[in-house]
């Protein structure tokens, strides 16, 4: 019963590691992106769910209990609109260009992290108001036939104009309404997420018991792995996808709008980790360094998995937390006891740390064999 409970824990840990890779991969897979933001995006996820929680726990201890049915599709939407505005603003513009790709989604890691720890409601009124006024701005000037000999002038007038009037009006109303609009929504500290009553059980097979939380986590991932299924296999976009990750120059010359076809991509990527960030929220408290738990592990996957392939991801996300798991408890070490050189080697790797030092050394030996990983991408493709 040891090992099957141990086994249960690494499948669901496994689980944990598939959906938080399952944006990444079809991120990295299909555009070639190294998004190092991808962490901050589950993050966002996680604390969409808390403020969802907070939500409903004003509405009364009934409404509480189906929180979890809006928290998932609103961490979805919050995730992949950041990521549609990061891809849209940031991306586009380094595609070919990886280490500078890598450099600025680590940027963007590093701001969105200090963002959390520092928003407040006068911070949210200053880059509101500068949205407003900048973008807005831009949006009305595009109308004009002459935008492009008035796009540079333009730009030099409201983005200074927007800037000064934004942090006017952050100080102002911080020295108005002082503590109330001064305080930071979330600060350094982590917050907890409580399940709803439903899944703070488990469930009992003799000696055997099965958390309804883990049980939740794997459903909601087999959930996600069907549905990015059926959208890439069976969806007009999902056909444009396919298309544009075999040949995009090809592509292009056939009509389709590869630009919008990266930023859906994109977009539902992140949505994937913002539903990621809402399931590992059961598991322990949201901070700003949330997501840094999990961004090496899932690009670890990807690749073990196959670039660009859903099916190696899903068997790489499962070997992985297992073995994970197998190692750090110590139950591969209880099953060799009887022979002495194996059970004091395996204890040594007994511990979390340790374990995931084990793992990474046989995924380097595994790549050395394997560099394209279990299952390598087959046909022709054109990097953008």
């Amino acid at each position: 019963m040891l090992f099957l409970d141990s086994l249960f824990n690494g499948v669901s840990i496994g689980a944990v590691l598939l959906i938080a890779a399952l944006g990444l991969a079809i991120v990295f897979g299909i555009m070639g992106v190294i998004n190092l933001a991808h962490g901050e995006l589950m993050m966002i996820g996680a604390y969409t769910t808390y403020v969802v929680q907070n939500g409903f726990k004003l509405l009364g201890d009934n409404w509480f209990e189906f929180y979890i049915i809006f928290a998932i599709p609103m961490a979805f939407l919050v995730a992949a609109a950041v990521g549609l505005m990061l891809e849209r603003w940031v991306i586009r513009y380094l595609y070919g260009r990886p280490l500078e790709t890598l450099l600025a989604t680590w940027g963007v890691s590093l701001i969105l992290q200090q963002f959390v720890r520092s928003v407040s409601w006068s911070m949210f009124v200053g880059i509101l108001l500068f949205s407003l006024l900048f973008f807005g701005g831009i949006w009305v000037l595009k109308k004009r036939l002459d935008f492009d000999r008035l796009r540079r002038p333009a730009i030099a007038v409201l983005l200074p104009l927007s800037v000064g009037i934004a942090i006017a009006a952050s100080v102002l109303s911080g020295n108005l309404f002082k503590l109330a609009f001064t305080k930071p929504w979330f600060g350094a500290q982590g917050v907890d997420v409580t399940a709803p009553g439903w899944l703070r059980q488990g469930l009992e097979l003799g000696s055997l018991y099965l958390p309804y939380v883990r049980l939740f986590i794997i459903g909601l991932t087999v959930v996600c792995v069907a549905g990015i299924y059926l959208f890439l296999q069976r969806s007009p976009w999902g056909l444009r996808i396919r298309a544009v990750t075999q040949n995009r120059t090809m592509s292009a010359c056939l009509g389709i709008p590869t630009q919008k076809v990266d930023a859906l991509t994109f977009a539902i990527g992140s949505g994937l980790a913002g539903i990621a960030g809402c399931a590992i929220s059961f598991l322990g408290s949201v901070g700003p360094n949330t997501g840094q738990n999990y961004i090496v592990d899932a690009f670890m996957v990807v690749v073990v998995g196959g670039v660009g392939q859903l099916f190696g991801t899903i068997v790489a996300a499962i070997a992985i937390g297992t073995v994970s798991y197998l190692l750090g408890s110590g139950t591969i070490a209880a099953l060799v006891s009887d022979v002495n050189f194996l059970s004091d080697f395996f204890s040594f790797f007994a511990n979390t740390s340790m374990a995931r030092v084990m793992v990474f050394a046989l995924i380097i030996a595994f790549l050395q064999v394997r560099p394209a990983g279990l299952f390598p991408q087959k046909g022709r493709t054109v990097d953008a």
